[in-house]
């Protein structure tokens, strides 16, 4: 029998409401030891429901010297993921971080720095690795079925309607752009299958919804090399959407629900007035997802995304908000090799966090 996996769930936000069911589909590789939030409270009942043991974030140390934790789930807010992912790669522990991989690049370099020096696997959390429908779209774009493809747009918004909403909170990395336009950059770096050269991007505030001090909406147009071009607009404050357009010199393909892991999802394919339609119904991508690290652990296999891949998407949304705050472009510098960023972890004290308010 295949050994498993342990793990630790770290967070007991929407993230790891989705995850926690997915380790009875990924049970062959995959199997949750223990549940790790703020609210202990909260920890007891759910670990209690999943048979798993619980512990409060000040205890976090102690649940990683756990023999039968060897990876964690971070499922925290964003400002927090940095400071958990070093800590559990001290302990020689891997990680499985969700998206966006921290709020800042240097954070994404260190934790890429402190696992690599610790050598253990970090992967980012992007499901739509595991989307049956991006992965149609994907291998229909590389196949050459729309031409070339030249323009890339995205839409994705909600409305949140609870005040302490994380999502809301710049102390905690709220920002629609952290929350869903990581989401849309990684989709169009990966069907261009080229980096970003420049960014120029505008954001709203226009309810400052629940007190929230971040961006309500954002559109940014997004420069890559060859003359492609690539559209995102993200919203906390519309009608819920997720629509993922790509078009092409010979045709174009349609993706709606196409950020949604509960959804079912169309993909139209459109070819010299022609049209052709596919389905897919919703898949536990998350299960896909934890099957696809522990195997990655069991066979010392590096797991994709990558840490670089993490770090890259940081690096555009820092650079849409700065377009946005400066009323200009901002040009991207290349990324330096990721073996430049393997040297010794440089430690640096991570801001204060207030746990109580994390989930």
């Amino acid at each position: 029998m295949t050994k498993q996996i342990g793990y630790a769930v770290v967070g007991l936000g929407d993230v790891a409401r989705a995850v926690l069911p997915a380790f009875a589909h990924a049970s062959e590789t995959s199997h949750l030891v223990a549940i790790v939030a703020g609210d202990r409270a909260k920890a007891q009942t759910i670990a209690h429901e999943c048979r798993a043991a619980a512990y409060h974030y000040d205890e976090f140390r102690q649940c990683l010297q756990r023999e039968d934790v060897n990876a964690v789930f971070l499922a925290l807010p964003n400002s927090m993921h940095c400071e958990f992912a070093v800590e559990a790669a001290r302990a020689g522990v891997h990680v499985l971080c969700d998206k966006p991989m921290a709020v800042m690049a240097d954070e994404c370099r260190r934790m890429i720095r402190t696992t690599q020096s610790n050598r253990v696997k970090l992967m980012v959390s992007y499901r739509l690795s595991f989307h049956p429908a991006h992965a149609k779209a994907v291998e229909l774009v590389r196949s050459g079925t729309i031409g070339a493809p030249k323009t890339i747009s995205s839409d994705f918004t909600t409305r949140i309607d609870e005040p302490d909403d994380p999502r809301l909170q710049r102390r905690l990395g709220g920002g629609s752009v952290y929350d869903f336009g990581v989401s849309c950059l990684h989709a169009a770096r990966t069907l261009f299958d080229g980096e970003p050269a420049q960014v120029m991007a505008m954001t709203a505030r226009t309810s400052r919804r629940h007190g929230g001090d971040v961006d309500e909406g954002t559109v940014a147009l997004i420069r890559f090399p060859d003359e492609r071009l690539a559209h995102l607009h993200t919203s906390f404050g519309e009608e819920p959407t997720g629509m993922l357009r790509i078009y092409g010199e010979d045709g174009s393909i349609r993706l709606t629900g196409a950020y949604q892991h509960d959804v079912a999802t169309s993909l139209e394919i459109t070819r010299r007035g022609q049209v052709e339609t596919l389905s897919f119904e919703p898949t536990d991508q998350f299960a896909a997802e934890l099957s696809y690290f522990s195997t990655c652990i069991l066979h010392d296999r590096e797991p994709e995304p990558s840490g670089v891949q993490g770090l890259q998407d940081v690096r555009l949304v820092e650079a849409i908000y700065r377009s946005a705050r400066d009323g200009r472009p901002v040009t991207l510098p290349r990324l330096a090799r990721p073996e430049a960023m393997s040297g010794p972890a440089t430690e640096i004290s991570p801001p204060a966090i207030d746990r109580r308010r994390a989930g």
